[in-house]
């Protein structure tokens, strides 16, 4: 598309934006006052939700608000204000908190609700660059986000004002993590993912079963494999030689292989019917390119050798995921 503007420095255009929000955040931090502590103090007593509503841009920075309320220790969802008009508000308690958003605080459709929220019994803080505005009025609790001006040469599209609402945000999410005493362990406590990104990003040998490996010798009976693997608690055991070199695996599968067969011979020979050349790793491997081969290869637990093929380790599916640390319902441990 050919450009219609004489208008082509587009560096200085850029930082004057860039120039236009820095003073807007540097004037919504002047205004923070005690309004501002107030609602800290409402969100951080909370015992319901913290419920963030607003439309159009402001719906989106509520949004963002949200989710950065909810992974930092203080539970929080969004409610668009026309589906709690139309039934949506029947989520909400009288124990919980409502921020609303909207720059010029005349948004008709947060507007409507806010009485019925108050009917409710829920706390309601506004967050507008209008203190005499009518949400200002309906609402509990104002703190005042307003810019000199938008950044958009035209001074309409939400540029200032909503980046604005998004650091407020950041600082009351901020401000609660300080009162909750959020640290670093309950963080990774909301981002499993991110610690499961940590995980694989470290070698194998760095979570891997070192101590009371299940092994036995190469001439060792199926009587004493059977023992140890049960003993083990991996479903799997390292056959070795007298070096210590891994000559192969004997598995609950193989077990289980063994018993549909036939005759189960207890003084068998494990060697006659272990896994031999079994898949394996090596130290020093990423533990993600390990969870590849166990994913490939559909098997659980795989044992892991030096560079001269002797068993210094083993590692379960469970260790490279984080055993327990991953819930992917919701829900708490199973009982």
């Amino acid at each position: 598309m050919e450009c219609t503007s004489a208008n082509n420095d587009w560096l200085k255009l850029a930082r004057d934006v860039l120039q236009t929000e820095i003073e807007g955040l540097q004037s919504v931090s002047q205004q923070l006052g005690p309004s501002f502590e107030k609602a800290v103090t409402a969100m951080a007593q909370c015992t319901g939700r913290v419920v963030v509503t607003g439309v159009g841009k402001s719906g989106l920075v509520g949004r963002k608000i949200a989710a950065t309320l909810s992974s930092t220790g203080t539970p929080s969802f969004f409610l668009h204000p026309v589906e709690g008009a139309h039934g949506d508000m029947g989520m909400l308690r009288d124990e919980d908190v409502i921020l609303a958003l909207s720059n010029s605080g005349g948004t008709d459709e947060v507007n409507a609700i806010i009485p019925t929220l108050k009917a409710i019994g829920a706390t309601v803080i506004c967050m507008t660059g209008n203190t005499a505005s009518a949400m200002a009025e309906l609402s509990d609790i104002t703190i005042q986000v307003s810019v000199p001006k938008e950044a958009c040469l035209i001074g309409l599209a939400p540029t200032a004002s909503t980046t604005a609402q998004l650091a407020v945000g950041d600082a009351l999410a901020v401000c609660l993590m300080e009162w909750k005493s959020f640290g670093r362990d309950d963080f990774k406590k909301f981002h499993p993912g991110g610690s499961l990104g940590q995980r694989l990003a470290s070698c194998v040998d760095q979570l891997m079963h070192r101590d009371n490996l299940p092994t036995v010798s190469v001439d060792a009976s199926l009587k004493d494999a059977l023992e140890i693997l049960n003993a083990g608690g991996l479903g799997l055991v390292g056959i070795i030689d007298e070096n210590g070199l891994l000559e192969g695996v004997f598995t609950d599968g193989d077990v289980r292989r063994e018993v549909c067969c036939g005759p189960f011979d207890l003084n068998r020979p494990v060697a006659e019917v272990m896994t031999r050349g079994p898949k394996r790793a090596t130290v020093g491997e990423s533990s993600a390119h390990v969870l590849d081969v166990m994913e490939q290869n559909e098997i659980t637990v795989l044992p892991v050798v030096n560079d001269d093929g002797a068993l210094v380790g083993m590692v379960h599916l469970h260790d490279l995921l984080g055993k327990g640390a991953l819930r992917f319902s919701g829900s708490g441990p199973a009982k």
